[in-house]
């Protein structure tokens, strides 16, 4: 395959179907090229992100559902086996790492779990398969791994920023909370020094709490994009001949294997930070 054959083929696969207001036309549709994705700007709606987090944010729910519906005291079956795993699990995780009381962290820590791997998983189906079957239905661009679109990360993370604002305004009071941000690290009992370091204070704090939604989202987006670009490079190389599709193949399944670890590994980093955040929130400093 040519360079720009294979430049086309991997700027197609990265491009999400856009749904926003054109700037030539101004109506509102579908882009149908990548210039016209970014012409539409900030408030264009990456339609595949959308469906495929709501369409899989529903599949956890419709089977959990069926599970709690199903559950039994006898000999359960293999999917409430896994449910009862996959509970036990998060409830190991929350009271390990969360010290205080909240009935609110274990079923967020599910279901960011459950969900975030859901969306990771769908990096594993070939590369070629769905978008081939939508463009046979007439859409351009389809990408079906949410968690490698940076919206779909800011704004797990944006919300979990919020939950955790909140329950320390909450617990701590705004007082508690200002008090947080500007007298540490650094204190001193001279009310005129404590004035003065108020600013340092508040800076440096300012940005370690901005920085925990920003390391939250790209920590899950950087993983999962480059494990997708990885797929997609291994992809071109097995419409390039009868060698490099058999080498081709073979790193397919390596990849693959691998990267079960990588879906799962970041699924658990992103519920476990969530976890400790939102610790941190309940605890007096």
């Amino acid at each position: 395959m040519a360079g720009e054959t294979s430049t086309g083929y991997i700027k197609h696969h990265l491009q999400n179907l856009t749904y926003g207001q054109n700037p030539t036309t101004g109506n509102w549709e579908l882009a149908q090229s990548a210039a016209e994705a970014k012409a539409m700007g900030f408030w264009a709606i990456h339609v595949d992100t959308l469906f495929w987090s709501m369409a899989l944010g529903v599949l956890f729910l419709f089977l959990f559902h069926k599970v709690a519906r199903r559950a039994t005291a006898g000999i359960p079956g293999g999917l409430q086996n896994f449910a009862e795993w996959i509970v036990e699990f998060i409830d190991t995780s929350v009271r390990g790492s969360f010290s205080s009381k909240n009935d609110l962290v274990a079923p967020l820590a599910l279901t960011i779990f459950i969900w975030v791997f859901l969306m990771n998983f769908m990096d594993l189906i070939p590369v070629d398969l769905i978008p081939w079957l939508t463009h046979a239905a007439g859409v351009e661009f389809m990408k079906v791994v949410p968690t490698t679109d940076p919206n779909a990360t800011f704004g797990m993370a944006i919300g979990v920023f919020l939950l955790t604002i909140y329950y320390s305004i909450k617990n701590k009071g705004l007082g508690g909370f200002a008090a947080e941000l500007t007298l540490h690290p650094f204190e001193s009992k001279n009310i005129v020094l404590k004035i003065i370091l108020i600013p340092v204070n508040f800076f440096l704090e300012f940005v370690s709490l901005i920085a925990k939604p920003v390391s939250l989202a790209l920590r899950l987006f950087g993983n999962m994009y480059a494990g997708e670009m990885i797929f997609i490079l291994i992809a071109i190389m097995l419409q390039a001949g009868l060698v490099l599709g058999a080498f081709g193949s073979l790193l397919q399944l390596g990849w693959a294997i691998f990267h079960i670890l990588v879906i799962t590994l970041q699924a658990f980093i992103f519920m476990t930070l969530t976890i400790v955040y939102m610790d941190m929130a309940h605890t007096d400093h």
